[in-house]
């Protein structure tokens, strides 16, 4: 199925897919995504993908959640980068480590909240290709492997998110994206 962004039904239609269990492709604050709930979505998105070795970020809606998954705070030096495009990875209360992002995008906290679950998201695109942005490019390599595709258009501009590591001091940036971060919160 495909839907346009500004459609009336998207909010319910995208409420029914996910909680279904099904996997969405759709516009993020950053590019398109790859959207299902977390953790049920994830060998879900691993088939899509291709991708077995590295975890998926997911999406929270806000700072309140990060003890469901982490016993580590917000680090105060960041907390202007949330919401927003800064991915970080905490030490996971499991062991381990988790990658969580509070977006900035209405639509995705909006499902967070109706769905009352974190998402797992990830770029559209074949593990180890290039993010795709175009929207007639998204569909022909995956509009029939997915449950629902939200089109806005292509995406150009798209920048994935900054991805950092705040589980050592000082903190270790593994992906350079959306956010600059200040070079004095980096090990060099």
């Amino acid at each position: 199925m495909k839907l346009e962004i500004n459609d009336p039904v998207l909010v319910d239609s995208l409420v029914e897919v996910l909680g279904s269990g099904g996997i969405v492709i759709m516009p993020c604050d950053t590019i398109y995504g790859l959207v299902g709930i977390a953790p049920a979505a994830e060998e879900k998105i691993r088939e899509l993908k291709g991708r077995q070795e590295k975890s998926f970020l997911q999406l929270i809606p806000d700072v309140n959640w990060l003890s469901r998954y982490t016993g580590a705070a917000l680090p105060a030096e960041l907390k202007t980068y949330w919401p927003g495009a800064l991915t970080i990875i905490f030490p996971a209360k499991k062991g381990g480590t988790v990658a969580l992002r509070v977006p900035d995008d209405p639509l995705l906290l909006q499902l967070m909240n109706r769905l009352e679950s974190s998402l797992f998201s990830t770029s559209v695109n074949e593990s180890g290709q290039p993010a795709l942005w175009r929207i007639d490019e998204i569909l022909a390599a995956f509009e029939n492997r997915v449950a629902l595709v939200v089109t806005a258009g292509d995406r150009p501009a798209g920048v994935p998110s900054t991805i950092l590591d705040i589980t050592e001091k000082p903190f270790r940036l593994l992906r350079r994206g959306a956010v600059d971060l200040p070079k004095g919160l980096l090990k060099n």
